[in-house]
């Protein structure tokens, strides 16, 4: 799920080390947006260093640039925002981790496929700090796990990517599920996809706290972005 906007690449300075910031408290999506597009615009001028933002929001659903209205199935239950990252709707909320990823690809390679491809194995590689097995699937965008303890070839998606890249310098990001209430989904069809389920790291028996997780997405961001 990308939205990409890019210009020419300018003669850079080598980038600091990557910034990052965790939110105690539940941020309202006006708010990370506003951030968001703020550090994103800073980093561009070169005024700000990238940063990953670490954070969860109040229950909501998002509509991506791909979003279907018939895939809002409650329109009333939660606030929709309308978002330009990539994607369709996605829900949001506590006990959900959502990690929003500024990076400045112009030092980066410029690859897009390869950014989103890093954010994918870095999802992969945090659940495996759990006992968890992430697998991608052609034509689901997302993170899978299978379920063989809910039936023959079920496969249930635990993390989300949906991310914007403005002038090579990525903002939106990734949503890993920790604990959140699951039924909270029902409200969507999540990304489009109505044939699998949605799960977590409790509902897979993993009591994994939202500190562990986050020491967890930081070693492993480490070993996929460098």
């Amino acid at each position: 799920m990308v939205k990409a906007h890019t210009s020419p690449q300018s003669n850079l300075s080598p980038s600091p080390a990557v910034e990052w910031h965790i939110s105690d408290e539940p941020v309202s999506y006006a708010d990370a947006l506003a951030r968001m597009e703020a550090r994103a615009s800073a980093i561009f001028e070169q005024n700000e260093p990238e940063l990953v933002w670490l954070l969860e929001h109040p229950a909501l659903y998002t509509a991506g640039t791909s979003a279907d209205a018939k895939d809002l199935l409650s329109p009333d239950r939660f606030p929709v925002f309308k978002t330009g990252r990539g994607g369709q709707y996605t829900y949001h909320g506590p006990g959900q981790r959502v990690g929003y990823v500024m990076l400045d690809l112009r030092n980066r390679g410029q690859d897009v496929r390869k950014f989103v491809g890093d954010l994918e194995q870095w999802l992969i590689a945090t659940l495996a700090e759990f006992g968890v097995t992430g697998e991608l699937r052609e034509g689901r965008v997302g993170v899978w796990v299978r379920r063989p303890d809910k039936g023959i070839g079920r496969e249930d998606k635990i993390a989300a990517i949906g991310v914007r890249i403005r002038k090579w310098v990525t903002f939106h990001g990734v949503s890993l599920n920790v604990d959140p209430d699951l039924s909270h989904f029902d409200g969507i069809v999540p990304c489009g996809i109505s044939q699998h389920g949605v799960t977590s790291l409790h509902d897979l028996g993993i009591t994994a706290t939202m500190e562990d997780v986050d020491v967890a997405m930081k070693k492993t961001f480490g070993q996929v972005f460098g």
